[in-house]
């Protein structure tokens, strides 16, 4: 899965290619005034690559035919965002005399596709692209394409490379050891391929790196050692990747680290201590650790991380209590420790800059801080232990948190409802003669709802970087493989966590439907085949359905619909039904809505499955 994400690479929903330093042999009577030109041979070649990728150029652009150092890609009053340009280049077809050259030279610098009405190469990367002998190749971006095939070893000798993106392509087989040679690489982008095996030791010779995103490629193994002298490095994208054993210690040595993104992996905890030297951390997010020990603990240094604004430490199994001056970084906007075994209170004080907050499914426990009456502040306390009825402040949470607490006190005995049925994101309906509820409340990065019936509720945890994000999917189009298109037509979605209740059950064998239809509009993406949505589902803490792809089970067709059916028994008179991102599939940008798990409608009755056909 590749992530795009606003950092170091300045990589955005643009897409780019750039190749430099074509060597020009030039007809020049006058050095200092003559522009440089191409030589025949490698244009042919570089046109050559066009047609094998597919894309081509408006000679009004630039050349294509002839001469590049021409029109658009030399004019500077044109900037590389401009619109109307696709593929777009820029050369610098000036005099250069940095390499001591005995001719004028002409640099192709920069090739763009765009991400609206863009053209994508597809193929492999062909052998003409080594004919034209790059010497001086500083940056090449090749992300979000069709390109497949083995990574040739030849990409060693692009030895001045500082920029090399290959990520969102179907690239496959192992990474070539050669990619070592690349000394002067600052940026190595390959999330979403297909890669297979090990990381190569050789990468630990990229001293130089400082962005290194490695998600969704399908290798495996453990970090290597040698990974220990990227001292340089500042943002490490590690997710849905099937890295094993610890987490190394050496990555405590990372000081100019200000991103570390580990989630989706195979790694055993615990968090290595050596990551209260990483005070420079502006976004922090390790997620799933297996075989973590209950001891494990929040660094007791946090408070040192002055510069945090996105914690995320959840699920797993963390305990101890949660240090007051987590609460207080001046930085820290979005904080996620659910799913964990903290104890203890939450902290008297908290930072105005912190708004969201997670600390559901722990064993906290007192009174409620005066600050939860903040404005425009998320608080999700599910399932904890605190004392609800006699908080002063309980008025300023949304409705219902004294039911969703541990063991969902509300309407315990002998129960009053035999069924639930739940339009997700959407408006009251009935269906084969069950009345589905609406269930059109707004959701956040850090929220929960209760029906006032205290029939039914919604937990939601995760965040996504776009402010407009709802956490639902609405469409118009009809779903096939249904009576019912209309249940189908929202869906509730969430970037880590979402949980629906069904409270005061009649005790007993449950017969429990989920519906679900991929409704993200992947039509307009002709990348679709990398854009992969796999969670978890979880029934009263059993896992049912582990990597569950909508589209997968509907035989790769969007917006047909699917029928999962399960027996859950109720003993305590409610029901959980959790939907869970572990990390896996694809990430967020540059298309969001289509990540994270998505469910349409939900319905439970009492009796056994066999009476439900």
């Amino acid at each position: 899965m590749i992530v795009l994400m606003k950092s170091a690479a300045s990589v955005s929903a643009i897409v780019c290619l750039y190749v430099s330093c074509i060597f020009l042999h030039l007809l020049v009577l006058d050095v200092a005034q003559t522009q440089a030109t191409t030589a025949p041979h490698e244009v042919a070649a570089l046109n050559m690559i066009f047609e094998k990728w597919g894309i081509s150029a408006n000679q009004n652009q630039w050349n294509i035919s002839g001469e590049p150092c021409s029109g658009a890609a030399v004019d500077e009053s044109i900037a590389l965002a401009t619109n109307g340009y696709n593929p777009f280049i820029k050369c610098d077809c000036s005099f250069n005399e940095e390499h001591s050259l005995p001719h004028h030279q002409g640099f192709l610098q920069f090739l763009k596709l765009q991400e609206s009405n863009r053209q994508e190469a597809d193929g492999v990367i062909p052998d003409e692209l080594w004919s034209l002998k790059f010497p001086y190749l500083p940056v090449w971006e090749l992300n979000i394409n069709r390109l497949s095939g083995q990574l040739p070893k030849e990409l060693g000798m692009l030895s001045e490379l500082e920029y090399l993106g290959l990520g969102g392509n179907n690239f496959s087989g192992p990474l070539p050891s050669e990619l070592g040679n690349l000394t002067k690489l600052k940026t190595f982008i390959i999330g979403t391929n297909d890669f297979s095996g090990p990381l190569p030791s050789e990468l630990g010779n990229l001293t130089n790196l400082n962005t290194l995103y490695i998600d969704s490629t399908g290798l495996s193994g453990e970090i290597p050692s040698s990974f220990a002298n990227l001292k340089n490095l500042e943002s490490l994208l590690a997710a849905n990747i099937e890295l094993t054993g610890r987490i190394p210690d050496f990555i405590g040595n990372w000081s100019n680290l200000h991103q570390l993104i580990l989630m989706g992996n195979s790694f055993e905890g615990p968090i290595p201590s050596s990551f209260s030297s990483l005070i420079n951390l502006t976004d922090l997010r390790i997620k799933v650790l297996r075989n973590n020990k209950i001891s494990d603990s929040i660094p007791s240094n946090i408070g040192d991380y002055l510069s945090l604004r996105h914690l995320d430490l959840s699920f797993n199994n963390i305990s101890g209590q949660i240090p007051s001056s987590l609460f207080n970084l001046d930085s820290l906007t979005y904080l996620f420790l659910g799913n964990n075994s903290l104890n203890g209170t939450l902290p008297n004080e908290k930072g105005t800059t912190l708004l969201y907050i997670d600390v559901s499914y722990n064993n906290l426990s007192g009174n409620l801080p005066s600050w939860i009456q903040e404005q425009n502040l998320q608080l999700n306390l599910v399932a904890n232990n605190f004392n609800i009825e006699s908080s002063n402040y309980i008025s300023a949470l949304p409705y219902g948190l004294n039911c969703l607490q541990r063991n969902f006190p509300c309407n315990r005995g002998s129960g009053i409802y035999s069924s639930f049925a739940i339009n997700c994101a959407g408006s009251k309906i009935t269906s084969h003669n069950i009345v589905y509820e609406s269930d059109n409340e707004r959701l956040g990065p850090a929220t929960y709802y209760l029906t006032d019936t205290n029939r039914w509720g919604v937990s939601n945890v995760g965040y996504v970087e776009d402010d407009n994000l709802e956490y639902t999917i609405n469409s118009a189009s009809v779903v096939t493989n249904t009576q019912e298109s209309t249940l189908f037509q929202t869906a509730r979605t969430s970037a880590s966590s979402l949980r629906y209740y069904g409270l005061g059950l009649q005790n007993g064998n449950y017969a429990v439907t989920l519906q679900f239809a991929e409704l993200a509009n992947f039509s307009a993406i002709r990348w679709k085949s990398l854009r992969i949505r796999v969670f978890d589902i979880y029934i009263q803490g059993n896992l049912v359905e582990k990597d569950f792809d909508i589209t997968r089970v509907a035989g790769g067709v969007l917006r047909r619909a699917v029928q999962r059916e399960y027996l859950a028994q109720v003993s305590k008179n409610y029901m959980e039904i959790h939907f869970f991102w572990a990390g896996k599939g694809t990430n967020p940008d540059p298309v969001h809505h289509i990540w994270g798990p998505s469910i349409s409608a939900i319905s439970a009755t009492l009796g056994s499955k066999n009476n439900f056909g």
